[in-house]
């Protein structure tokens, strides 16, 4: 019950931010929700992999698998991100702040 409220009161902040909504059209989201369940079963499956004592390489292999797929998915989200929030927060006259938190996330996203 804790970790729901905890949820609720940093989503409710991240709302409540100076930047714009982010509305995204349906079939993007589908695509990247798509995608991401693909990755979910994938990790799953390395995770049986390793269980099973597969060798390493294979298993190597999967990871690196999943590490493009997961590269694939932030690149269409930059991509809508770039394409749709920050055009609509230059609109609306917020693109300071929406540029300042892109910056934030790709330091936190870029090794």
């Amino acid at each position: 019950m804790i970790e729901k409220a905890n949820y609720l009161k940093k989503h409710s902040q991240i709302n409540s931010s100076n930047l714009s909504p982010h509305v995204h059209d349906e079939e993007t989201l589908r695509q990247i929700v798509n995608r991401l369940s693909r990755i979910e079963g994938h990790v799953r499956g390395i995770k049986t992999m390793v269980s099973e004592h597969r060798p390493c390489p294979e298993v190597l292999n999967q990871i690196a698998a999943v590490k493009g797929a997961i590269s694939s998915v932030a690149k269409i989200i930059l991509e809508e991100h770039l394409e749709e929030c920050i055009i609509r927060a230059a609109d609306k006259g917020d693109l300071e702040a929406e540029i300042k938190e892109l910056k934030k996330s790709l330091n936190r996203f870029l090794p």
